[in-house]
């Protein structure tokens, strides 16, 4: 129906009006259907087209930090057997906790932890356990416990009276017995009775916090420590006081400890915990390298990829007689 302009009065619509109307809305709603599906398969697109990207970018990331890890093994090999010639050819000084590598397409920053910035997992004391735990914030009556349990594991059964842990380990599932013998892995520690993953690894949201992996290792050193990348739990552990740990970390922030005249300088003040001090390592490395892509307008990503190894080197007239060299002992894709 329709109003009449001369009468004033409905009029019905011709039947071919009415065809044309609905063909019109027909049209419109199509439109506006298929306007939806374009704009829905144009989002899921950009949405695929981004994570692909990130993807690649993620993959190039991992190639390019592992090859960080590979450069700077061979600078640390070269730094050893170079040392002593000209500025341009030294290219790692003992004690250096990092490095900052620049490819072509990717800029890698690699951390540099000797193993002797650590504990020795088979070798520290009950006592330098205990101040572990304590300075990684496990409460006395607890880390009393844990400290007993890792002695526990490494000790050699006593055939004259049980291990009081064995009863435990016997009741989980699956069940086990301790090795009651030398940790051959660092990771063997989230076996032992009280130890969470939490407590193994530290903890990343918030405030970072170190864990045991970061305070201990089975390679780790039986004396000094190296002062540029230990742990401030395990300076504390070694029997320095709360504030002289905090004291060397804000010195080493400042610049690394290089020079031995001012490792004497810090050490000689802290009475026997300052023996324990030390300047890099020996043969055994951890190596983190973190890469980051360069974007066509030379400006770095904000995606980044970290990797790591644990790296053995071989120098001149090594006890195992084998060539100059590294070999990697333990590979991380994710850190």
């Amino acid at each position: 129906m329709r109003i009449d302009s001369r009468t004033r009065r409905l009029k019905p619509v011709p039947l071919r009006d009415q065809r044309r109307g609905s063909a019109l809305l027909m049209v419109l709603w199509l439109t506006a259907a298929l306007a939806a599906i374009g704009l829905t398969v144009a989002s899921s697109v950009r949405g695929e087209t981004e994570r692909t990207q990130t993807s690649v970018d993620d993959a190039r990331s991992w190639f390019e930090a592992r090859g960080g890890i590979e450069r700077a093994a061979l600078h640390i090999l070269w730094g050893r057997n170079y040392a002593g010639q000209d500025e341009s050819q030294i290219y790692f000084v003992q004690g250096q906790p990092s490095m900052e590598l620049v490819f072509p397409s990717a800029a890698v920053h690699v951390d540099i932890i000797p193993e002797t910035s650590k504990l020795n997992l088979n070798r520290a004391t009950p006592a330098e356990l205990l101040q572990l735990l304590i300075a990684l914030g496990v409460p006395e009556e607890r880390a009393v416990a844990i400290a007993s349990a890792i002695v526990d594991w490494r000790s050699p059964v006593n055939p004259e009276s049980a291990s009081l842990f064995d009863s435990f380990y016997l009741s989980q599932s699956p069940s086990f017995l301790p090795r009651h013998a030398s940790f051959r892995e660092n990771e063997e520690l989230l076996l032992v009775q009280g130890i969470t993953s939490e407590l193994y690894y530290g903890a990343s949201l918030g405030v970072a916090q170190a864990g045991l992996r970061d305070c201990v290792s089975v390679y780790g050193s039986i004396g000094a420590v190296d002062i540029n990348t230990a742990q401030p739990a395990t300076l504390v552990a070694i029997g320095l006081s709360r504030a002289d740990a905090q004291a060397i970390v804000q010195i080493r922030n400042q610049h690394p400890i290089i020079d031995y005249k001012e490792l004497a300088e810090i050490a000689q003040p802290l009475g026997p915990a300052g023996s324990r001090l030390r300047i890099g390592g020996q043969t055994m490395y951890t190596l983190h390298a973190t890469a980051r892509m360069r974007q066509p307008n030379g400006k770095l990503s904000d995606l980044r990829r970290t990797v790591g190894a644990l790296v053995k080197f071989y120098l001149p007239n090594n006890t195992e007689k084998k060539p100059v060299g590294f070999e990697v002992v333990r590979w991380y894709d994710r850190i």
